[in-house]
């Protein structure tokens, strides 16, 4: 999978209550972090490992999108993303907030092996049709976030022009595009399941190591 992907961007707290949940302010503007691709892990039915020994481990579901051409000043979103996919922002929690106490980049936190979990990737319906279906993440067969793309402080179309405009946007690039509420502590042995509405997307175990 990482062959075929460039860079990873990630959109922190794109959502009002995940923010609020976590303690942190409303951003003004979106904030971009990214991760390594050596960070992806594929959502397959099988086992993703995660760290031990760091502190918790939490999940994060969001929407990812694929970029299908380079960007050009004025594109639209529906232009521009040619594929979707659900993913996992797995974040060491502990060490998250210690960096941020400190002011350092997140990385330590956010771009370990096994971070950047994904499902395959499905056609890209539009954003109009996008805006109307919610996806959700079980653990051991309870709902923990469900996510709605109106609830989403900054749109689909201000992240693809925001991320081009600083960082440069092209084919092959993936973007996390936030979370919701209701992220929380993985446990080992949890079974996660992503639905993008009724749909299954994809499914694992989580594994956290000594």
């Amino acid at each position: 999978m990482n062959e075929s992907i460039r860079n990873i961007y990630c959109v922190g707290r794109n959502y009002g209550l995940h923010a609020a949940e976590l303690g942190n302010d409303i951003p003004e503007e979106p904030m971009i972090f990214t991760k390594p691709t050596h960070a992806l892990a594929v959502i397959d039915g099988g086992e993703i490992e995660l760290p031990g020994g760091r502190g918790e481990v939490h999940y994060e579901a969001e929407l990812v999108l694929r970029i299908g051409q380079a960007y050009k000043e004025g594109i639209t979103v529906d232009e521009l993303v040619d594929q979707l996919a659900l993913g996992i922002d797995f974040t060491l929690r502990d060490v998250q907030s210690a960096l941020k106490k400190k002011g350092h980049p997140w990385l330590p936190a956010k771009g370990f092996k096994g971070s950047a979990a994904l499902t395959g990737f499905r056609p890209f319906p539009g954003f109009g049709q996008v805006k109307q279906v919610e996806y959700s993440l079980n653990r051991n067969g309870q709902e923990v976030q469900r996510g709605n793309l109106n609830d989403m402080i900054f749109d689909l179309q201000v992240i693809v022009d925001y991320i081009a405009a600083h960082y440069g946007l092209g084919e092959g690039d993936i973007i996390y595009t936030g979370t919701p509420a209701g992220v929380g502590a993985v446990n080992d042995g949890d079974r996660f399941e992503l639905f993008w509405g009724e749909q299954a997307f994809g499914a694992f175990t989580a594994r956290i190591g000594k």
